[in-house]
């Protein structure tokens, strides 16, 4: 398992470097679980460089983000997870400063299945996400965001487990 997990987290590291010119951004997150396992994530995304619904109110545009997660709890030693997903942003107004919401569906695959009394059943899970936050003159971005894990049921147990986080995006 810690050989996919390596090998995961070098095919993140390969395709950050490979599309580098359409990087948008490295994100870092601080948070927590429901039962206080600490959670730290390195993410990278890029931008779809696409927008619809494009109005005077906003527009829907999107990224692929890619991330490495540590979950650092009391009861069992550190779980290591990468992910990878699509999100889709909603992004209001059109100024310098524009409030955004977000919500995208992807992939994870953690290094143990069980995070703290949370038994994913498997080391795969989906991961379901919903983010709220502000992106700020010359791409910084500030957002919240609750992300859920489960494995959709295709083992049992199938606990899943929620992590909340604060996220700061520093622009490439």
């Amino acid at each position: 398992m810690k050989r996919l997990m390596g090998l995961a987290a070098t095919a993140v590291l390969v395709l950050g470097y490979s599309v580098g010119a359409q990087a948008d951004g490295v994100t870092f997150s601080a948070g927590e679980t429901g039962e206080s396992t600490q959670v730290y994530r390195l993410g990278y995304q890029i931008d779809w460089d696409k927008s619809w619904l494009q109005s005077g109110a906003g527009r829907l545009t999107g990224y692929w983000d890619a991330g490495y997660t540590y979950w650092d709890g009391d009861k069992h030693s550190s779980v290591h997870s990468v992910s990878f997903a699509p999100v889709f942003r909603y992004e209001f107004g059109n100024g310098s400063i524009k409030p955004f919401i977000e919500a995208g569906i992807g992939v994870s695959l953690f290094s143990q299945t069980q995070v703290e009394d949370n038994k994913l059943g498997s080391s795969f899970n989906f991961e379901d996400r919903l983010g709220l936050g502000v992106q700020l003159p010359g791409g910084h971005e500030l957002s919240v965001r609750a992300i859920h894990y489960s494995n959709g049921g295709i083992k049992e147990p199938n606990d899943g487990i929620e992590a909340y986080s604060l996220n700061y995006k520093l622009p490439l």
